[in-house]
């Protein structure tokens, strides 16, 4: 009995399905993936290349633009690679210390992207309403002190999440219904109770969740009130058009989110790969997003790369 037990318990690889249902689909649906993947790497490695050599742009929003694209690459490169490899090449077994890993990956860095989005709200609201007083109040020390905790806080709430699941038994299929490795998916291949599990896993993202959605709002509603309030027209529809673009963005991130989250607590009717999809689009449309909203419409972003593409194309000729 020890021995058969034992054999029932051991996951030392699972299968990544993708999306079920769609599977005849997944060398088209890599396509537009691949290409957001690359454009997510190319502009996110540009700003941290254009800010890191232009000393002019060491300023708080920039710095926090810089945790934003680091935090974007890890997250993009922990899922794209091994999902491409999935609809292009039919990859689909995966090492449970590997799934673990990626899993780990996934949900901390999620966290830390959500958290430099309220880091750069506060940036935003403290550049607007508290102007003179910008470099005071969001010093070097600072900054590097809010982004040290983001990052501690997705490490502390997540770290537990590979644990867990380690200890569990896996006595049912080893296939995981989905592209990557998401807890939800994992826990589900448990043969015992994962209530408990299940619960902590979903208290610490809507906790994370809800607290920097109800802070990030508040910061841009309290923007909003100062920019109705600037004296000139064409100062105001530009601080607009910033914010508006920010916006969008944070939507995308935390719409997606919350219908993830709301998908895995209420909505057991929502077809799988309807469910699947727009958890790849909350992974995947982030990062692909962030360097063209908040780097390319950047003019002191936009205005140094032109430079130096125009330096090196008088260097061709």
């Amino acid at each position: 009995m020890g021995p058969a037990n034992k054999s029932q318990t051991s996951a030392d690889t699972f299968l990544l399905m993708g999306i079920p249902g769609l599977e005849h689909l997944h060398v088209w649906i890599g396509i537009p993936f691949c290409s957001m993947y690359v454009v997510a790497v190319v502009g996110n490695m540009t700003i941290l290349a254009v800010v890191r050599t232009e000393r002019s742009l060491h300023e708080p929003m920039f710095l926090f633009l810089c945790m934003l694209s680091v935090t974007d690459l890890v997250l993009s490169t922990s899922t794209l690679p091994r999902m491409l490899c999935l609809f292009w090449l039919g990859a689909q077994d995966i090492a449970f210390d590997a799934c673990l890993t990626q899993m780990f990956f996934i949900h901390s860095f999620t966290a830390m992207e959500s958290g430099f989005f309220l880091s750069m709200a506060i940036d935003r609201y403290v550049a607007i309403c508290h102007p003179l007083r910008h470099t005071t109040i969001l010093t070097h020390t600072r900054i590097a002190k809010m982004g040290a905790s983001v990052v501690l806080r997705g490490v502390a709430f997540f770290s537990p999440h590979p644990v867990l699941l380690r200890q569990l038994p896996y006595c049912r299929t080893r296939i995981i219904a989905h592209t990557y490795c998401e807890f939800m998916a994992v826990v589900k291949l448990a043969c015992v109770d994962t209530g408990p599990t299940k619960r902590y896993s979903l208290s610490v993202a809507s906790f994370i969740g809800s607290c920097d959605g109800l802070f990030i709002a508040v910061s841009y509603v309290l923007i909003l009130r100062a920019v109705f309030h600037l004296p000139s027209r064409e100062a105001s529809l530009k601080a607009l058009g910033t914010c508006g673009s920010h916006v969008c963005v944070i939507l995308v991130f935390y719409s997606t989110a919350v219908f993830t989250f709301l998908t895995h607590r209420f909505g057991h009717s929502v077809a799988p790969h309807i469910h699947i999809f727009i958890a790849n689009i909350y992974l995947l449309v982030p990062p692909f997003l962030n360097p063209i909203v908040y780097g390319i419409r950047t003019k002191k972003i936009q205005d140094r790369v032109l430079s130096s593409l125009r330096v090196k194309v008088a260097r061709l000729y």
